[in-house]
């Protein structure tokens, strides 16, 4: 196969390009910014289909790999924001996909869309813009690459591991919180997490297969406060989390929500809401049951 990788610089991208030519596949990456191992140079928010299409010519496959920080406050409204960001260039590269005769395609979703299936009483993509355009992401990704091109969304959770200088975007706080002399706190609850390889591992499966399905992936569960003592351990701070109580999660997040009101400002996870994510067991089953402990070290490597 001939794969275009979307976002091939990235903590994902990198690694599906890495796991494609292990394989013996092709893969052209591509990025914004001019870097070694890209290929071409993208910004697929300004990116036309018929500029897609050119670039797109002679590949069998596409997968979308850019990544969105949803926690970013913006001013309100932040719905066109976001959409712009997720749904419309996923819309356009998928149309000048179909138009280029592909057959497979692969979209890096979030697992937020497979609990919105699970739990619909939970409101999610009424409550949160960012859970809104995943949804709408997938949706019409599929609709934009018709019957003939399927397309496999990969429903990712927390995502730990390195590409070079790449890391998770939410890593940063983390391991400054976990090297300081703070208490680590935890709510109850806690989430699915898998490695950057491993995603790349479950895509190319997704890619050789031509796959159109949803696919949530996940190598271990763990609790909060199991992934914040994994995080302590793996910089060089081994300590006891604590458990936060829920009503003080609770009464903490509804805080944040009333001072982003405040602001006019609001995030793609409203934070109004997000006590009712925090204190869930957002786990995914089955797992992969591939180990997450080397990715976890890569992440927060002591220094």
């Amino acid at each position: 196969m001939r794969i275009l990788v979307v976002g091939g610089s990235g903590l994902i991208g990198a690694h599906v390009v890495e796991v494609l030519r292990e394989r013996g596949h092709e893969a052209t990456a591509t990025a914004r910014t001019a870097q070694p191992g890209i290929d071409h140079l993208l910004d697929l928010e300004k990116a036309d289909v018929d500029g897609l299409r050119q670039l797109l010519a002679g590949h069998d496959g596409v997968v979308y790999a850019a990544r969105t920080d949803e926690q970013q406050a913006l001013r309100k409204p932040i719905y066109p924001v976001f959409r712009d960001d997720l749904v419309e260039p996923v819309v356009r590269l998928f149309t000048a996909a179909r138009l280029e005769g592909l057959t497979r395609g692969v979209v890096m979703g979030s697992y937020y869309t497979y609990y919105d299936r699970l739990h619909p009483k939970l409101r999610l993509t009424e409550r949160h813009t960012y859970i809104r355009c995943r949804v709408e992401q997938a949706q019409e990704a599929r609709t934009a690459a018709g019957a003939g091109l399927p397309v496999a969304v990969l429903e990712l959770p927390f995502v730990f591991g390195r590409a070079g200088d790449r890391l998770p975007n939410w890593a940063g706080p983390l391991d400054r919180w976990a090297r300081s002399r703070s208490p680590l706190l935890a709510p109850i609850g806690g989430s699915a997490a898998v490695s950057a390889r491993s995603v790349a591992m479950v895509a190319v499966d997704a890619l050789d297969s031509a796959s159109g399905e949803d696919i949530p992936v996940a190598d271990e569960n763990l609790t909060w406060d199991e992934m914040l003592a994994r995080i302590a351990a793996a910089v060089g701070r081994t300590r006891r989390v604590r458990r936060m109580p829920a009503a003080a999660v609770r009464a903490s997040t509804r805080l944040g929500g009333a001072l982003q009101a405040l602001g006019r400002k609001e995030s793609g996870v409203n934070p109004s809401h997000i006590a009712d994510l925090l204190l869930a067991e957002l786990f995914i089953e089955p797992t992969t049951g591939r180990p997450l402990g080397a990715a976890v070290s890569e992440t927060f490597a002591q220094g």
